[in-house]
């Protein structure tokens, strides 16, 4: 399943319009705020599929019969853009474990470039809900990259993806590859460039939150 926020309009549409406005994008606060409202939203769109059991809780008045969460679920982040989506999906699954990934593309003077993941910190995924955060979806490589190597570290009862933005290409392709896989997301634009970027998109995501990196 892929859901996206904007086929409703939504306070989220607002976020989306500001974290893509040059303008503001130069409060690197803001944009980072911007990001972890919009993880915030999709947590909780997404915890609507998550299993639940019931619960009798105790009140100074009596009982009341609820519902607690089932799953037992793993947060991994796609770092160093992945940061502020993480810590605000943690907020809304305070008890999760947590996983992170070190991700980037390595470009070569032909103008390609490959995915390199160099770091990876995670508890054992099986039977466990993933939740994989990654605000960019724009070729798709990294989060199929990212599963791929979590393989090695169980196998999941289920995988969830959160985005911000994507490419339908990206998109398409990751839940080509992995039918199986839920993504939330918040918007899909249509076009990604030969060097993978997406347009309009937003812009280099990690570099706004925290600043532009050297090349070396």
């Amino acid at each position: 399943m892929i859901y996206k926020l904007q086929d409703k309009h939504s306070v989220v549409t607002n976020y989306l319009s500001e974290l893509r406005d040059v303008k503001v994008q130069k409060d690197r606060m803001r944009f980072r705020t911007n990001i972890e409202r919009i993880a915030s939203i999709l947590a909780y769109e997404a915890s609507k599929s998550l299993h639940y059991t019931p619960t009798s809780i105790q009140t100074p008045l009596g009982q009341k019969e609820s519902h607690s969460i089932h799953d037992q679920i793993v947060i991994a982040s796609v770092m160093r853009a992945g940061l502020p989506m993480h810590y605000a999906v943690l907020d809304v699954f305070d008890q999760a474990d947590n996983c992170f990934v070190s991700a980037y593309r390595k470009h070569h003077k032909s103008g390609e470039f490959e995915i390199r993941l160099e770091y990876v910190a995670s508890p054992n995924l099986d039977h466990k809900t993933l939740i994989l955060c990654d605000p960019m979806i724009a070729s798709g490589s990294s989060i199929i990259a990212t599963l791929e190597q979590l393989e090695r570290y169980g196998k999941p009862t289920r995988i969830i993806i959160l985005g911000v933005i994507g490419s339908s290409q990206g998109v398409e392709l990751v839940a080509k590859k992995y039918p199986e896989v839920d993504i939330y997301i918040g918007d899909i634009d249509d076009e990604l460039t030969a060097k993978s970027y997406i347009v309009p998109g937003l812009g280099d995501a990690g570099d706004l939150c925290f600043g532009e990196k050297l090349e070396v």
